[in-house]
């Protein structure tokens, strides 16, 4: 987000606009033509400058970007927990191993999980294999018959 937050654009061609604007009143005793430059000049840049802040405050909201500081959050993946790191806050030792030990068991769950769907996986395949053997049997006796039927009328 930065010190500007995100209204560089907006910023500089703001400063722009307001030094064009300051130079228009001195310019208008020289010349007719620079009179019509700045004409033309100023409200076009404070157009710009309106453009670009309007830009930039849609982007700020369909991106839902509030201009505050965030608090840095880590996503359990089991859970919807939540665990807020900041600077100022020391965890105590009983905590992390409470912690760790919350994680290990999930930990072992998923690799429990995991291993009884490579089993039934496993036995999946196992299965579609045998099917197939099956299939490739049935086949060969209908082309088995086929031949038969075929042997019996020729003679």
């Amino acid at each position: 987000m930065g010190y500007w937050r995100n209204h560089m654009a907006t910023i500089v061609t703001g400063a722009f606009a307001a030094v064009l604007t300051g130079l228009w009143m001195p310019m208008v005793e020289y010349a007719a033509v620079l009179n019509f430059i700045f004409v033309m000049a100023v409200p076009i840049t404070w157009f710009m400058v309106f453009t670009c802040w309007i830009s930039q405050k849609s982007v700020d909201w369909t991106t839902n970007h509030p201009h505050e500081h965030p608090v840095h959050q880590k996503k359990s993946l089991s859970n919807a927990k939540t665990i807020e790191v900041t600077t100022t806050n020391q965890v105590n030792l009983s905590e992390l191993k409470q912690v760790q030990s919350e994680l290990s068991a999930e930990l072992n769950e998923l690799k429990s999980s995991v291993e009884l769907k490579d089993s039934e996986i496993e036995r999946l395949n196992q299965e579609i294999t045998n099917l197939q053997t099956l299939v490739q049997i049935e086949s060969l006796k209908a082309e088995l018959a086929n031949l038969k039927v075929l042997s019996s009328k020729r003679k």
